[in-house]
């Protein structure tokens, strides 16, 4: 409890660049029409329900994006200060989703069923849909917005392995990431648009 609730060093220090990966309807809504991006809410989501970015990597946003848009996908780029940030880099995380996930096999028990499981893709390789992290960090929120003198996290932050080794024997893989989720849209400071390789703007 002491460690969810210890701010002292959950605030990081700077500003950090988050790219969004988008269709162009959601861009121009955002860009040009002044509207936040919305909060995802799928209950396999890495990090619990947010707005989602990828730190420092347009192009990990655009690959994104164009998987799944194709040709209408665009990015939008934000300046984020993460605030209050359940940081799963640092070390004590873990016991912060320790007893995220103890507190939630209790509730299921109390319910009598079954707790939710991460499932692999289609690929078979990665864990790309997270409903059992998705549980227990909402869980996390749950319990810090309910207990008294507790701080609610405004972010949260993980590193993750994704994709293929990129030459044979490689520790390292492909897809390699970190992802921002922002519960706390006052985390968004603002919203721009990135600028392409050849300096030029990347409009839709």
């Amino acid at each position: 409890m002491d460690k969810i609730n210890n701010a002292i060093y959950s605030k990081l220090p700077n500003l950090v660049l988050g790219f969004h990966g988008c269709n162009s309807e959601t861009y121009k809504n955002v860009i040009h029409n002044n509207q936040h991006l919305k909060k995802s809410e799928n209950d396999y989501d890495w990090l619990g329900n947010g707005v989602y970015f990828w730190e420092n990597s347009y192009e990990r946003a655009y690959d994104w994006a164009y998987n799944r848009y194709g040709d209408d996908a665009c990015v939008i780029g934000a300046v984020l200060d993460l605030g209050h940030c359940l940081n799963l880099t640092d070390y004590s995380s873990t016991e912060i989703l320790q007893l995220g996930y103890k507190l939630l096999k209790a509730k299921y028990i109390d319910i009598d069923m079954e707790i939710p499981k991460n499932k692999l893709g289609k690929d078979g390789n990665d864990l790309l849909l997270r409903n059992l992290d998705c549980a227990v960090i909402q869980n996390v929120h749950d319990f810090c917005k309910t207990t008294p003198n507790m701080q609610p996290f405004d972010s949260v932050r993980g590193v993750f392995t994704e994709g293929k080794e990129i030459y044979p024997g490689s520790g390292i893989v492909a897809k390699t990431h970190i992802q921002i989720c922002v519960v706390n849209t006052n985390c968004i400071k603002g919203y721009f648009t990135p600028l392409s390789m050849d300096n030029g703007y990347n409009l839709p």
